[in-house]
């Protein structure tokens, strides 16, 4: 009996390497090492604690191909717990390394948590960010771009030079501060101003040759605001959203809402000047503005003079411009057959999910929330309670599909869905300020977007052929905005607002895509070296 068990054990651990050896083979690995530590910082002129990694701010830049995998080790020497989220990055079958709290045990002050991830089936621009508390605020932040296969062919000549640009608001008050602030149940103030690459006004310059073409790769990283993008002088055709190959349509300014990435083209055909690439506030009393220098290599001449304005609280000018970002039906993705290929418009949703927003007050405090639930954060992360069958964690369909007008009121709710299935979802706004919303694991069609109440009239307006797919979309004052998106990713995920301090107080969920099969075919195993926390802390990962 005891030779038989030893037989069984010996082929049970032979099918755990070949399995985790078919997850990750044939692909190239790509190793990093981070430090993350405080340092100071004077982005806005003034000296404050920024969190930096590796010495930088913002942070290294991950560079990488398709299904490239990505060992990622980092060594938290803050005085607190820290994680990091890594924005569009779909974690294929492994919500295990998303980096939020609802899936991962933070990496205690002075120890060490290596990421294992894969840009699985992707392309484009991404970014990564610490997800825990305000940290955000703070920096931590950085680029990902995931390059085509050499063979796969991309819609554009190769650009002669790629620009990252890490745009977004910043606060002079420190992170704590910024917590203490929302703790108090008191709302944010408007941002003291705007960076980019981390750097404050003609801070930072982008240097090109005359008559070349160059890519930017843009994204909002900011805790609160729009921002309206432009280069002076300059036309932008815009060439990838998220992931997606666009139509190559021609902009002299572009909406970038919080948390969305964007590349576009630029040719450098002026005369040889320098010329100022600008970032303003969209949709706020006091239009913040900061600046970069476009610096042509054969010019003398400095920039100068006033800076070019763009749009400020115009909301039909930016739905019309949303409207007119389509997906490139004929280019290739991740693989190599077109876009188009997959019909997301044919395919009936099994599904309708509606999701309100509010900003309720709940025992005299501020509260933000979904459907009248402000989300809570438990003592222990909801996939390990979840995976360990830890029970009173959280509270499994603890939130409606539908919303009501009932009070708000504290919850740790997560969705339940079925694997394979096909939703429709709708988030719905009726406050006065624009909404950003980010579905972590999935990318996701963007079908319609309008003003007023949403009926199943609307459908009628939806975008069936080729709208973009993209992992974050806006939803203006009194709006709604519908999305379609297959459920193709088990595991548990976050659904979450991007405005920092609306997701820190509520406005956020999980949705726990659920396979039965119980099957490493639709889910990767609990890494061998995950965090154990919480009411888990006592439990065991896997001996392989």
């Amino acid at each position: 009996m005891k030779e038989k068990n030893n037989v069984h054990s010996v082929i049970f651990t032979i099918l755990v390497l070949v399995t985790l050896q078919s997850v990750y083979c044939d692909n190239p690995y790509r190793y990093y090492t981070w430090k993350i530590t405080y340092g100071d910082i004077y982005p806005l002129g003034v000296k404050q604690q920024g969190i930096l990694i590796n010495g930088q701010f913002p942070g290294p830049q991950i560079d990488c191909v398709t299904n490239d995998n990505l060992i990622i080790s980092v060594y938290n020497y803050l005085n607190e717990p820290f994680l990091i989220s890594w924005n569009g990055l779909q974690q294929r079958r492994n919500s295990w390394q998303n980096g939020v709290y609802g899936t991962t045990c933070p990496i205690p002050p002075g120890k060490n948590f290596t990421y294992t991830l894969q840009a699985k089936d992707q392309i484009g621009s991404y970014f990564y960010f610490p997800s825990l508390a305000m940290h955000k605020a703070a920096g931590g932040y950085g680029a990902i771009r995931v390059y085509s296969r050499p063979r796969i062919p991309v819609p554009f000549p190769p650009p002669a030079h790629d620009f990252t640009v890490l745009a977004g608001d910043l606060y002079k008050r420190s992170h704590r501060q910024l917590k203490y602030i929302l703790d108090s149940g008191h709302n944010l103030p408007l941002p003291d101003g705007l960076i980019i690459n981390g750097r404050g006004w003609n801070g930072y310059t982008f240097t090109v040759d005359q008559g070349k073409t160059y890519r930017f790769r843009i994204s909002n990283v900011g805790m609160a605001t729009s921002i309206n993008f432009r280069i002076q002088g300059h036309t932008m055709k815009l060439v990838e959203v998220e992931g997606s190959h666009t139509l190559q349509t021609s902009y002299t300014s572009l909406d970038i809402h919080l948390g969305q990435s964007y590349s576009v083209l630029v040719t450098a055909n002026q005369p040889p000047n320098d010329y100022y690439v600008v970032v303003s506030s969209r949709f706020t009393r006091r239009v913040l503005t900061t600046t970069a220098v476009l610096h042509y290599s054969n010019s003398w001449t400095k920039v100068s003079g006033p800076v070019p304005g763009g749009p400020t609280t115009q909301i039909n000018w930016s739905i019309y411009q949303a409207r007119s970002i389509r997906w490139n039906l004929t280019a290739s993705g991740p693989r190599p057959n077109p876009q188009g290929s997959y019909h997301y418009g044919l395919i009936k949703p099994s599904r309708t999910i509606i999701l309100a927003n509010s900003a309720p007050y709940i025992n005299g405090k501020q509260r933000y929330a979904v459907n009248s639930v402000s989300y809570v954060d438990p003592d222990t992360p909801l996939k390990l309670a979840d995976y360990f069958k830890i029970g009173g964690v959280f509270n499994l369909g603890g939130i409606s599909d539908q919303p009501y007008n009932g009070n708000g009121y504290l919850g740790t709710p997560v969705m339940a869905a079925n694997f394979r299935s096909y939703v429709e979802i709708v988030f719905q706004n009726w406050e006065n300020s624009v909404q950003s919303w980010h579905i972590d694991g999935y990318s996701f069609f963007v079908v319609g977007m309008n003003g007023g109440q949403w009926t199943p009239a609307s459908r009628s307006h939806y975008n069936l052929r080729d709208t973009v797919a993209r992992c974050t979309t806006q939803v203006y004052p009194k709006s709604w905005t519908a999305i379609y998106m297959a459920l193709d990713n088990v595991g548990m995920w976050n659904i979450r607002s991007e405005d920092w301090s609306r997701r820190y107080l509520g406005q956020q969920f999980y949705l726990r895509v659920y396979s039965p099969s119980n099957s490493w075919r639709d889910e990767l195993p609990i890494p061998k070296n995950a965090l154990l926390c919480g009411r888990a802390r006592h439990h065991h990962t896997r001996p392989l």
